[in-house]
């Protein structure tokens, strides 16, 4: 039987997540910024007897802002209904979500940053007037029909905030960014997981599994189902750093969080492509990964990491990068690639 990918347990397993997402603030690791700033809204607007503010929550994925929403229905005692911005593709599936909502409940779209620009300017009265008009029919007999709105709260949630109009964003009372945790913050987080799966887990087996989890709560969790099951078969349903360690080697994970694919590119820049620069689409060739997969998956934490950077004249590899691959130091080629892009 073969061994899961990295790429499968980076899924979200809806199962899974929500049985781990905490429901309260108390609960929540992590972002305390964000947090603070959420809490206050909510204690102002509950002390008016008010709806909650329209809030945006941006950053990578899998850092906790789909839970930060339920925190938000939850604290403020309302429903919240959930949406994902490619299903919105019509005004009239807009309209029905909206009409369906009661006072104070929230509307929460993930990925908002995909709703058609046609739909996004509906949503500009429903946020400020709490209001639609739809438009019915076409050409001489098209007319409009307002709709009136309860109250409600808008939160969207997007991992690419620079798609988003100017004007829709200027309509969300409060814009949060969500940044990648903390090791400790992670190894809490683990340790927590741990408690609510009831596996046996050391301090030393949880920070294994968080410094491996590039920052992020939703790899944390996932990896930690895995060396649960690992140590269920192989060590006595036990974890501690060694336990972790091996599980994780089977991931092919190494101690800072690469996997497979993330070598593969390091490898090819600096063997191939002598550190660089290089362009995309010559990586993309060489490595046999589409382009968006490397710039939109792999790159970000390459590029966290202080192992690459981007360049106008392509990709270089940092020091550090080979430092990781056990080389020694190299420099980037000086020689322009006549290929080469940004």
């Amino acid at each position: 039987m073969s061994e899961p990918s990295t790429s499968e347990l980076t899924r979200v397993d809806p199962t899974f997540e929500v049985g781990l997402r905490p429901t309260r603030f108390d609960d929540y690791v992590g972002q305390r910024n964000v947090t603070e700033r959420l809490q206050l809204m909510v204690e102002a607007a509950k002390g008016r007897e008010d709806v909650l503010d329209h809030v945006l929550l941006s950053g990578p994925p899998g850092l906790g802002k789909t839970t930060l929403a339920y925190i938000l229905g939850e604290q403020m005692e309302v429903n919240v209904r959930t949406t994902s911005g490619p299903a919105v593709d019509k005004a009239g599936d807009l309209a029905g979500l909206l009409t369906g909502l009661e006072k104070g409940d929230i509307l929460f779209i993930d990925e908002i940053h995909r709703i058609p620009r046609a739909v996004e300017e509906y949503l500009y009265s429903a946020m400020e007037d709490y209001v639609i008009d739809i438009l019915i029919d076409q050409g001489p007999n098209a007319r409009s029909v307002r709709l009136n709105l309860p109250r409600f709260t808008l939160v969207g949630a997007t991992t690419r905030m620079g798609l988003l109009t100017a004007p829709f964003r200027s309509r969300f009372g409060m814009n949060n960014r969500l940044d990648y945790y903390p090791h400790e913050d992670l190894c809490t987080i683990v340790k927590r997981s741990a408690r609510i799966l009831n596996v046996e887990i050391n301090d030393a087996g949880a920070l294994e599994i968080a410094s491996r989890s590039r920052g992020t709560p939703r790899i944390a969790n996932n990896l930690l189902r895995w060396v649960r099951d690992f140590a269920q078969v192989r060590a006595g349903g036990s974890i501690d750093k060694q336990v972790a360690d091996d599980a994780l080697k089977m991931l092919e994970i190494d101690r800072y969080g690469l996997d497979e694919l993330d070598l593969r590119y390091l490898e090819t820049l600096i063997h191939k492509f002598q550190g660089g620069p290089v362009g995309l689409s010559n990586l993309s060739v060489s490595i046999g990964e589409e382009s968006g997969t490397l710039e939109e998956v792999v790159e970000p934490y390459l590029i966290q990491e202080g192992l690459i950077k981007r360049t106008p004249q392509g990709r270089v590899a940092f020091p550090l990068a080979y430092e990781r691959l056990g080389l020694p130091a190299g420099t980037a080629s000086s020689s322009p690639d006549l290929f080469s892009e940004s």
